[in-house]
């Protein structure tokens, strides 16, 4: 039996998240029947490094799961993405001990949040970035509130209260915002992060860049340590989980 993990990218448009539900089309669901189709009916489960809500889409979601197969793994991405639905695609396959564990070894993770500027309506970019109105007019503004948010933290106010996590202190390292053309582009970079953290810091970014509330408000925000201080939770669709990190990398002997 051999271990293997995969970096998978996904349009989370149409799933209902990641997690497998007892009703509604999810990522896992889809994967591990690809899984199954390739082992002959024979059902094999998965692991991945997090979950994604509904609409949300990864570029490095990590997954693993274990097979007897000898398929050489230059030859396992082609195999999986064959018998995957369109809008999943695995990108790279490793091995790794049988020890690892896709979810518990992680040191950081990465996500991306495109926003979209401007009154234009733009439908082809509709399930792929988030249009807030009022328009953000203070870029530099969201820049000086995000700097408040690096370091160690109580991020009890940033995420939602439907989360069974105790312990909510968490370390972003980075947070940048990109001005690309008409979008926003906010990067953010960290230890981990909880249930809808990086949406309701985005919300709550976005409330700044419209001049709703001041950069230094983000400081209060913390320490009340209240779902209700922060801004509202930003949509999924402009989320996207865009890199997951370890101490070795993967995939340097991968496909």
């Amino acid at each position: 039996m051999t271990r293997y993990v995969c970096r998978v990218a996904y349009d989370g448009t149409a799933f209902s998240g990641y997690q497998v539900q007892a009703n509604g089309r999810t990522v896992q669901t889809a994967f591990e029947q690809s899984l199954k189709k390739l082992h002959k009916g024979v059902v094999v489960e998965s692991k991945a490094s997090g979950r994604t809500d509904a609409g949300v889409h990864a570029k490095g979601q990590m997954i693993q799961f274990d097979s007897e197969l000898g398929i050489a793994l230059e030859n396992w991405p082609i195999a999986l993405n064959a018998v995957l639905p369109p809008d999943v695609a695995v990108m790279a396959v490793a091995t790794v001990p049988d020890d690892f564990h896709v979810r518990y070894d992680t040191t950081g993770k990465e996500y991306r949040y495109r926003i979209l500027r401007g009154r234009q309506k733009d439908v082809f970019r509709r399930n792929y970035t988030y249009q807030p109105f009022p328009l953000i007019t203070d870029v530099e503004a969201m820049r000086a509130a995000a700097g408040h948010l690096l370091g160690t933290h109580d991020f009890t106010s940033f995420c939602s209260p439907r989360t069974d996590v105790v312990d909510k202190v968490r370390t972003i390292t980075e947070v940048e915002i990109v001005e690309e053309a008409d979008e926003l582009l906010l990067r953010y970079r960290g230890s981990g992060f909880l249930y809808q953290m990086v949406r309701i810091l985005t919300g709550t970014l976005v409330e700044v860049g419209q001049g709703k509330r001041p950069p230094d408000s983000v400081k209060d925000i913390l320490t009340a340590k209240d779902r209700d201080a922060a801004g509202p939770t930003a949509p999924g669709h402009g989320l996207y989980l865009w890199d997951v990190f370890y101490d070795t990398d993967l995939f340097k002997k991968g496909t």
